[in-house]
């Protein structure tokens, strides 16, 4: 299956070349490319995810987070989400994760239930049923 002149193979090259010839996908890309290039977006986003993190980890331990420590943040991450490079990328990254999900979901669905799946147990997957999709423990096969 994995050889590279197998069918497998073959087909996961077409998926492939259909998702970069897709125009919006190109779109998406060019949007990161954008702000990969954008060093004062890059820095700003940079800056907004370090100091969310540093914020997070202090909460996780415990500490209470100053009333400025808030606002200095939310002003940096309003600011943030006002440059349009940067939402522009972040808009593009979000999509292209869901996009990236749902191939994948399908593949995995594909490998435990023997065919393709249908329309119908895509919903279920993502609707819950008593396993959520996901084989929650809970006595479901697949």
């Amino acid at each position: 299956m994995l050889a590279d002149d197998s069918a497998v193979m073959t087909k996961v090259r077409e998926l492939c070349a259909a998702i970069a010839e897709d125009d919006r996908f190109q779109s998406l890309q060019g949007d990161v490319e954008k702000f990969m290039d954008d060093e004062q977006a890059t820095l700003m986003y940079r800056g907004v995810h370090e100091r969310g993190s540093e914020l997070h980890q202090k909460q996780h331990a415990g500490v209470e987070l100053s009333d400025s420590e808030i606002r200095e943040f939310e002003s940096a991450r309003d600011q943030l989400m006002a440059n349009p490079v940067a939402r522009g990328f972040m808009d593009a990254q979000g999509e292209l994760e869901t996009l990236q999900r749902s191939v994948m979901k399908y593949v995995n669905m594909t490998m435990e239930l023997g065919h393709v799946p249908s329309t119908e147990e895509i919903a279920a997957a993502e609707g819950g049923g008593c396993c959520g999709g996901g084989g929650g423990g809970c006595g479901c096969s697949h």
